[in-house]
């Protein structure tokens, strides 16, 4: 890992470990957002993937920053190989990848720890701040 995760305590117990300041955990998908959207019936298609412009060059830039990238996809481990060779084939630098997200889309993603999501819609860059309205648990 990129740098030392920071230990919490609560209580006087140890908890689960934060990030540093300014450190972000990417969880990117692959089908759909780095490259065109080929679904798990087709995996013939895997290997030769049309790249989108700009994902390759993101990436590398917000792990060269130190950031962690983890490619978290609804591909199956049965995907793996050809998954990991495309991404090494395209140059893309990373520290893991988690398969069978999923699918279907609509996700509510119920953590104890910060969690921002952003839907790609087309542009792969560096994000920006914007205010939205978005659910939550009650205090």
């Amino acid at each position: 890992m990129s740098a030392p995760l920071k230990d919490l305590f609560e209580n006087g117990k140890k908890a689960s470990p934060g990030l540093p300041e300014g450190m972000k955990n990417y969880l990117i998908d692959i089908d759909g957002t780095i490259c065109e959207d080929i679904p798990n019936e087709e995996p013939e298609r895997m290997a030769d993937a049309a790249i989108y412009p700009d994902a390759l060059e993101t990436c590398n830039r917000w792990f060269d920053q130190g950031h962690i990238i983890t490619f978290f996809t609804s591909r199956t481990e049965e995907h793996r190989t050809v998954t990991e060779a495309w991404l090494n084939k395209h140059g893309f630098k990373y520290h893991g990848i988690v398969f069978g997200k999923p699918r279907g889309g609509n996700y509510h993603w119920i953590d104890n720890h910060v969690v921002r999501s952003t839907r790609y819609v087309g542009t792969f860059n560096d994000m920006v701040e914007k205010e939205v309205k978005i659910q939550v648990f009650p205090s």
